[in-house]
């Protein structure tokens, strides 16, 4: 099995932070999300949605596809687009609770796509999020669960997902968004290891706005992912610790237990927060 550093080095790592362009997030994901996977146990990629009996992040995560289910009303759609679908397993998630649901998960990463295997009543599309490749007025939903921040640019998202959902659709999307200033000193190691864009909560919502979509709903959930999810990796670093090392380095795990501690710090302090935004016409 190779290990990490027969697959990427720091200073590859560094500027593909930096960039942050389509190529570069390709190579992040792959290089990093093994980090999710060995922590978890399980194929979800988001950051979990943390009630007050949850202590697994697998659960965490399951709980954040419901709360996104229900928030797109995937109980009344047929027809559903997954945008920045990761490893397909939100997706999956979603074809086993909702029946009638056709899934098309769309992903700019091959090699993510080919991870689950063929699925029923799912299709994989190796496809840019600002070029969706539907007709017009032809589904019923678009959905960007912790995703759209990786989409540049996001306004061109925006406007595909309104050309391809129907007038009744509904557009809905969860992300990190910041409320203050992201500089240095605010964001500390963030700044370096947070690997996508620093999207601003209002910039957000003038896009969609400007886009041509009204928000029905919008929910601040920082408060149920970031500090949870970092007690959760805190109280239990030592055996987490152990399973990243198996294929990663020790400077690894140590950046991100940094990092770690320093969401849970911005998060605290309001710097960062947490947006899922339901949209219609």
């Amino acid at each position: 099995m190779k290990t990490f550093l027969n697959v990427i080095n720091p200073v590859d790592m560094f500027f593909w932070t930096i960039r942050k362009n389509e190529k570069d997030v390709i190579n992040l994901y792959n290089s990093l999300s093994p980090i999710m996977q060995l922590a978890t146990g399980g194929s979800m990629l988001n950051f979990g949605y943390w009630e007050q009996n949850t202590s697994e992040p697998i659960v965490a995560q399951e709980n954040l596809c419901s709360y996104f289910g229900n928030m797109a009303e995937l109980e009344n759609a047929k027809s559903v687009v997954d945008v920045g679908s990761g490893l397909s397993a939100p997706a999956i998630f979603w074809r086993k609770k909702y029946n009638n649901l056709k899934l098309f998960c769309i992903n700019i990463n091959y090699d993510q796509l080919q991870f689950s295997g063929p699925q029923e009543n799912m299709e994989f599309i190796n496809s840019t999020s600002t070029k969706l490749p539907f007709s017009n007025r032809s589904v019923d939903r678009v959905l960007a669960l912790e995703s759209s921040q990786h989409f540049k640019p996001l306004k061109d998202f925006i406007s595909e997902s309104k050309r391809v959902l129907k007038s009744d659709g509904v557009f809905t999307l969860a992300l990190p968004v910041t409320l203050q200033n992201t500089s240095l000193f605010k964001l500390g190691i963030l700044k370096f290891t947070w690997s996508s864009e620093h999207y601003k909560l209002d910039y957000v919502r003038e896009l969609v706005q400007l886009g041509g979509f009204k928000i029905h709903d919008e929910q601040l959930i920082g408060n149920k992912v970031y500090t949870p999810l970092a007690n959760y990796y805190i109280e239990n670093r030592q055996e987490l610790k152990k399973s990243i090392l198996q294929k990663y380095p020790n400077y690894v795990e140590k950046i991100l237990y940094k990092s770690i501690l320093k969401m849970k710090k911005a998060s605290d302090q309001k710097i960062i927060d947490y947006v899922v935004l339901k949209c219609k016409f």
